[in-house]
């Protein structure tokens, strides 16, 4: 039964996919960084795949049912036991699978060859928009939406509550759905881990009284311009560069980008020190500095505050496993005055944020963690004052090592979850040439003015 779900995309059918074997996995108790998301919307990440050359619609649901089976949780739901504590049922309650078509869409119209805002079309390409990760105890963990185009194309959308996954894992699954599609095997070469040993042993509660849940912490009215900047490997390193001063700078000024990059990535290469500035917080620093500026109602003496997503997988000691199951992340802050971010150069404040990451060692998650025990409570989530940064996603997530069987993916994009002024989400380039894209959502006005900024946009290429 087909039914419209918008001007431009109609939906064609839905129905459940479910695990092809049963779980026999015990409930999961969410961590103490999974309980914080309760108020985040549901992640809501895609691929766009070029026209697939065979029928696809059975091959994707077949290696969901089979990736399911690796992943139950995702078809699963969230139970609240009696005495508070919240965890995930892993009963095979399954998955919303939707199809769809925008036969008025194509490539060209979601990938335009000059540079714009990202087109709202892709936000149609995803379900459960605002559903808040609380709800999944009533709605499914996992929804996927699989839009066909005009010309052939296919887009997969996949939305997951928050409170189960993080980053990681989402693509953990991603990758493996994937390498089921593109095999036909019944098995996957990384395994997830369910132990829940990131602070598993945590007895702190986070309640919510009346059973009410909690309510999401920034307003999703809120006018927004997004938009994806592509920075080039050869830009990276030139901004790693000149926070590094290196004495090599001047010395290859004449050559022309590609050869830069060459000489650059050996040079870096040659020299890693403890102190080194990394290429990805070398650019972070520039973004803040550009959009502080463009925030031209903000008073120098007013605080500005760029958060930082990060794994913390490996800051522990011992390390919790690479594919650990579920949110192993928190966020860290680097704040100083507006006057200091737009007023001093690129170097001090790239070595704010390097400070920041550098420093977050074992210790530093466990007070994280400790102080959150005391006084558990969900993320507040965007950005009250204006004048906020927040980072999330990363460069290094395998957002394109996810071939179906026909090809690589053209474009990754998200819909509408969990989105406000000043929310940033860093990409791979799709070359996986070390380029990285950044989605930016900024208010209008602000957006206007970074698009003026000569610094910021000397970076950044052209398309």
């Amino acid at each position: 039964m087909a039914s419209s779900s918008s001007k431009l995309v109609s939906i064609i059918s839905k129905f459940k996919v479910y695990p092809d074997k049963r779980s026999d996995m015990a409930d999961l108790k969410l961590s103490v960084s999974d309980l914080p998301m309760l108020s985040c919307h549901y992640i809501q990440k895609g691929l766009l795949f070029p026209k697939p050359p065979v029928p696809f619609l059975s091959l994707l649901i077949n290696s969901l049912s089979r990736a399911l089976s690796f992943f139950p949780a995702l078809a699963g739901r969230l139970t609240t036991h009696p005495d508070d504590r919240i965890f995930i049922s892993c009963n095979d309650a399954g998955v919303d699978f939707i199809h769809a078509s925008a036969p008025s869409l194509t490539t060209a119209d979601l990938l335009p060859a000059c540079s714009s805002d990202v087109p709202q079309a892709f936000k149609e390409f995803f379900t459960l928009d605002y559903c808040l990760s609380y709800h999944g105890h009533v709605q499914p963990l996992t929804a996927i939406q699989i839009t066909e185009l005009g010309d052939g194309a296919i887009f997969i959308g996949c939305t997951v509550n928050h409170a189960i996954v993080d980053g990681t894992s989402f693509w953990n699954f991603f990758n493996a759905w994937a390498e089921l599609c593109r095999t036909g095997g019944f098995k996957v070469s990384s395994l997830p881990d369910f132990r829940r040993n990131y602070f598993g042993e945590s007895k702190a509660v986070l309640r919510f009284p009346d059973g009410a849940g909690p309510k999401v912490t920034f307003s999703v009215d809120a006018p927004i311009r997004e938009r994806i900047f592509h920075f080039s490997r050869a830009a990276i390193l030139q901004l790693k560069d000149t926070v590094n001063l290196s004495p090599f700078k001047h010395q290859f000024s004449q050559f022309s980008s590609a050869a830069m990059a060459e000489i650059y990535g050996k040079q870096m290469d040659d020299r890693k020190p403890a102190d080194e500035i990394s290429s990805f917080q070398s650019l972070c620093a520039q973004l803040w500095i550009s959009v502080t500026r463009a925030r031209k109602h903000l008073s120098s003496e007013t605080p500005t505050t760029f958060r930082m997503a990060v794994n913390c997988r490996h800051r522990l000691a011992p390390p919790v496993d690479p594919y650990y199951f579920g949110n192993a992340i928190q966020s860290i802050p680097t704040t100083a005055s507006v006057g200091d971010v737009v007023g001093k150069d690129l170097r001090w404040v790239a070595g704010l944020l390097h400070h920041s990451v550098v420093s977050y060692n074992d210790e530093r998650v466990r007070k994280a963690v400790a102080e959150w025990e005391v006084a558990p409570r969900c993320f507040p989530l965007g950005n009250p004052d204006g004048a906020g940064i927040t980072m999330g996603s990363s460069p290094r997530f395998p957002m394109y090592d996810n071939d179906l069987g026909w090809g690589l993916p053209l474009a990754v994009r998200s819909g509408r979850a969990n989105k406000f002024n000043g929310k940033i989400s860093a990409f791979p380039g799709m070359n996986g040439d070390g380029s990285v894209d950044l989605e930016v959502c900024l208010a209008p006005e602000t957006m206007a003015a970074l698009l003026e900024d000569h610094q910021f946009m000397q970076y950044v290429s052209q398309q």
